[in-house]
């Protein structure tokens, strides 16, 4: 490679908003659609946790499945890196170039375009647009590509020196070679570098494609040329339109463009370092000290806005998990900065206001996104001071060494006692606590923790994580590759549910347990015994089947032979290539008989199912819209369920409705079906429908041409399931709950139809049999007498506390003759009464524990919120039975949670019939503990 002169070029600085904006301007103006950014949620595609490259959304039109109205297009595209094969989590923030959340400039041709032009183009933006000195560039290319090396060479005039051919990809060698996951669209690629200066070298193997070991050169655009499809064997056959997917970080042009040599010190993160520093006070010197902690604040701080916005909410499994870690981490290292309070609402509020521009959900999202942040934030809070409770309480049988704050494990003497690494794990594990933390906490105890053994714990976990994950995925990959071929060789299958419920196909495809068949017989009834051994999957030309998607169940039914015999029990449908008005359908069942590939079978939908599923999905949508109506628009649709029998519909809401705003919905929900409003369908292009106001949904994958439906003057949705012809059709609809599923998501479910009014009968029924029972005149008098009764059962109570505090229950000392022994020298009470408050519940526990020095006592509160109080005395304490512990076993009985120390804790549910058993749980805990001490 040529040396470069060190004095740094002069080029214009632009804002990162102003290369995101000229960006798409100049591919604008060379004929490319402007398509808009797509969710970090992937819609459609189950091998992907999130879009991880702009490439997501395109990736049907790359493979020939989609047709789109267009044949070149330029995107700005969110993307998220945090696990599988493009994992840069752990070093994000160590490195001035590695996120989670990134942006990605790209441009695209489906068949149009190809080398010459991306290469030429990609030259002229980079040199003329930015003014990046032409000298400063180098490219790479792949191996045996001879024709992008020749533009490269012949036509650009790149020297030798700063024109590289890497890559080998059937030896391994992925270098120059783009492929987005084990399966999929593939091709050699071209690599534009940017030269940083010679002084930036480390060695002689400074050169272009080994950026990430060296700093002089940094990788600012690849272009891909999309040739191949990449399948589980590893085998290449030709895309049926070669095209070109390229893709920039912006975060990586803005650095070269701003001349800086670190990505956060760009305009993209430096207003969120900058309120981090003003809430720490800290001077630039301290931020430089600390600037690792900050990158990551800066970085995560952007990820989790994104994510909340997207419909993502923290939980502990799936996209959820991922986004509480990526928010625990930024916590930590929060306090890892001196900062207790929370902080990270703060800096969404800057990513809030810097990227909504360009990315106007985040505004209209505000509310939902800061509210989520905040609540995790608090628990957060509260699972680490929980965690402090536990870790104590496994650090004090292991030491009489007071604690030392601020002492280190560094300092502690070669014999000190070890905290293992199971228990260090099971802290990280289950309770979300730090290692870190851990090895502080038990240092202060004088205690060391076992990071080994802690590493091989969470080294077994990922591996059993990995193991299953990779055999799912494999499995997923071997399906879809069958289905694409299946599809590449036949059509996608016609939908004709939406105008008939019965209609004949022809049989084109033939499957089970993964094998294509030309003909299948059912197993004879002697053999069966199990009905799995006649599972089957059936693909017809067309149908009048509708496959589960956006939220409908599948229909049910059957396929019969000419004759009309029942040949085949639809038990499930699914489109498992394609989009959903391009793909393929698989009808899953039982078989009868004898099928062929080229049979005819009539086609027969389960109608009087249909029609329930339909009145549930059009209840469905008055319901959303009833819902925004009462308590705003930020009460959108983030997950639906529409069955026969009931509808489930969630969206993102910090509290709970009230009785009031659940009646008032059903109330509007109830005169939009006496409406008797007309229900149309309308095909639309996507500007269109948002154009006339339209709701879309988070987690769909919608076309080009989007399917409507509208509610004459009461709502509009884009949609593609099967709805009733006029509002009134529904019937009836009644909210049979309202609850919390999660940090900041409510769920309401509901019935319409026959179901609503079988249960508003079952009600009256039962409000009649109330009446009766406490002998009410009519069920309009049902109120005034439970009055009357609650204030005959308040003399009462009022009575018994005249007799004596604790009137009814037996005295402490009457208690020891209840004593149970569990073992040598433990003993155990447990009792549970109606106390006047937790205070007084206290206060009998104290007098009990006065005369009965010795033992295990547990006392239930038997209020409208069970609580459980347990105390220990302090010779079993050092036996290792612990108060916190036994709540811990208990509290789950109660529908609750608990802890405290281990000679006194505490716990409190919801579920009051389940107090008897925690009492009986603690009992037990103390016995098993007892036998084994």
């Amino acid at each position: 490679m040529g040396t470069m002169s060190t004095p740094p070029p002069v080029i214009p600085y632009r804002t990162g908003a102003e290369i995101r904006a000229r960006f798409i301007e100049f591919f604008a103006e060379r004929g490319h659609t402007v398509v808009p950014s797509a969710s970090l949620v992937p819609a459609g595609d189950q091998t992907l946790l999130f879009t991880n490259s702009g490439m997501v959304q395109f990736k049907d039109a790359l493979t020939g499945v989609e047709k789109r109205d267009y044949l070149r297009a330029v995107d700005y595209q969110r993307c998220l890196r945090v696990a599988g094969k493009h994992n840069d989590f752990e070093e994000v923030g160590r490195t001035p170039r590695h996120h989670t959340l990134f942006e990605m400039l790209g441009n695209w041709s489906f068949g149009d375009y190809f080398k010459r032009e991306a290469i030429h183009w990609a030259w002229q933006f980079l040199t003329r647009d930015l003014g990046i000195p032409e000298d400063r560039l180098a490219a790479t290319v792949y191996t045996t590509d001879d024709l992008a090396h020749s533009v490269w060479k012949d036509e650009i005039g790149l020297p030798p020196d700063r024109l590289v051919r890497w890559g080998d990809f059937p030896a391994g060698d992925e270098k120059n070679w783009w492929r987005m996951g084990d399966v999929g669209p593939c091709g050699p690629c071209s690599e534009l570098h940017y030269d940083r200066g010679a002084e930036f070298a480390e060695g002689p193997e400074c050169v272009p494609d080994h950026s990430e070991h060296c700093p002089r050169w940094l990788e600012v655009w690849n272009l891909v040329f999309m040739e191949f499809e990449l399948h589980p064997d590893r085998s290449l056959t030709p895309l049926p339109a070669p095209g070109v997917d390229t893709g920039m970080g912006l975060e990586r042009i803005a650095s070269v463009v701003q001349g800086v040599t670190n990505n956060y010190d760009t305009d993209l993160f430096a207003p969120i370092l900058a309120r981090m520093r003003e809430l720490l006070g800290h001077d630039p010197a301290a931020f430089e000290e600390e600037r690792f902690s900050y990158q990551v604040i800066a970085d995560h701080s952007r990820a989790v806005t994104f994510l909340v916005a997207d419909g993502v909410q923290p939980s502990n499994e799936g996209r959820g998990y991922v986004l509480r870690r990526i928010m625990r981490r930024a916590i930590r290292h929060g306090r890892l900065l001196g900062r207790t309070e929370p902080f990270l609402g703060e800096t969404a509020k800057v990513v809030i206001e810097t990227m909504a521009d360009a990315y106007p959900h985040l505004a209209e999202r505000r509310m939902e996104i800061l509210g989520t942040i905040e609540r995790e934030e608090r628990q957060f809070n509260r699972t680490l001071e929980a965690g402090v409770g536990l870790l104590e309480e496994a650090l004090i049988p292991l030491t009489d060494a007071e604690r030392v704050v601020g002492r280190s494990a560094d300092s502690l003497p070669a014999d000190a006692p070890v905290l293992p690494g199971a228990v260090a794990f099971r802290l990280h594990d289950t309770y979300g606590f730090p290692i870190d933390l851990t090895v502080e906490l038990a240092a202060e105890y004088g205690v060391r923790t076992d990071l080994a053994g802690f590493e091989d714990a969470l080294a077994e976990q990922r591996e059993r994580s990995r193991s299953g994950t990779k055999a799912d995925l494999a499995r997923t990959n071997e399906r879809t590759a069958l289905y694409n071929g299946i599809l590449a060789r036949t059509a996608p299958t016609e939908f004709l549910g939406y105008e008939t419920t019965s209609a004949d196909g022809r049989v084109v495809a033939i499957l089970r347990d993964g094998t294509e068949y030309e003909s299948l017989q059912a197993v004879a009834e002697v053999e069966l015994r199990a009905e799995a051994a006649a599972q089957a999957e059936i693909v017809l030309d067309r149908t009048p089947f509708y496959a589960e998607s956006g939220g409908q169940v599948a229909d049910t039914g059957r396929l019969l032979a000419a004759d009309g015999r029942a040949l085949f029990d639809v038990t499930d449908v699914q489109r498992v290539a394609g989009t959903q008005t391009a793909g393929l359908t698989v009808h899953r069942g039982l078989l009868h008989g004898a099928v062929r590939v080229g049979d005819t079978l009539r086609a027969e939908v389960d109608a009087e199912r249909r029609a329930h599923t339909m009145r549930n999905h059009t209840g469905t949508h008055l319901l959303h819209r009833a819902l925004r109506n009462v308590v705003g628009e930020r009460a959108r649709q983030a997950g639906s369920l529409v069955t026969p029998d009931y509808l489930r519909f969630d969206f993102p809401f910090d509290r709970g409705l009230t009785d009031d705003e659940k009646r008032e919905i059903e109330r509007q929900v109830r005169g939009a079906v006496r409406d008797d409003r007309p229900v149309s369908v309308e095909w639309m292009t996507m500007a269109e429908a948002q154009a006339a106001g339209a709701d879309a949904f988070f987690d769909e994958k919608y076309g080009e041409r989007v399917r409507t439906i509208r509610v004459d003057g009461f709502s509009h949705e884009l949609c593609g399931g099967t709805h009733c012809r006029a509002s009134g059709q529904v019937g009836n609809f009644v909210i049979t709950s309202e609850k919390s599923i999660g940090s900041g998501m409510r769920r309401i479910e509901a019935v319409t139809g026959a179901a609503a009014d079988a249960l508003m009968e079952e009600r009256f029924d039962a409000l009649e049999r109330a009446a009766v029972a406490v002998g009410a005149r009519t069920p309009d008098a049902l109120g005034e007498r439970i009055a009357a009764l609650q204030d005959e059962l308040r003399v009462t109570k009022q009575r018994l506390k005249a007799g004596g505090a604790g009137a009814g229950r037996p005295k402490p000392a009457d208690l020891l003759a209840r004593a149970e022994d569990l073992g040598p020298g433990v003993a155990f009470i447990g009792m549970s009464g109606d106390f006047d408050s937790i205070d007084a519940l206290k206060g009998f526990a104290k007098d009990l524990r006065g005369v009965f020095p010795s033992g295990v006592i547990a006392v239930g509160f038997d209020g409208e919120e069970p609580q459980l109080f347990v105390t220990v005395s302090d010779d079993l304490v050092a036996r290792g039975i612990a108060a916190g512990s036994l709540v811990q076993a208990a509290v789950t009985s109660i529908d609750g949670r608990g802890g405290g120390r281990p000679e006194m804790a505490q716990g409190k549910g919801t579920r009051r019939e389940g107090l008897g058993d925690a009492i009986a749980a603690v009992r037990a805990a103390v016995a098993a503990r007892a036998a084994s001490a």
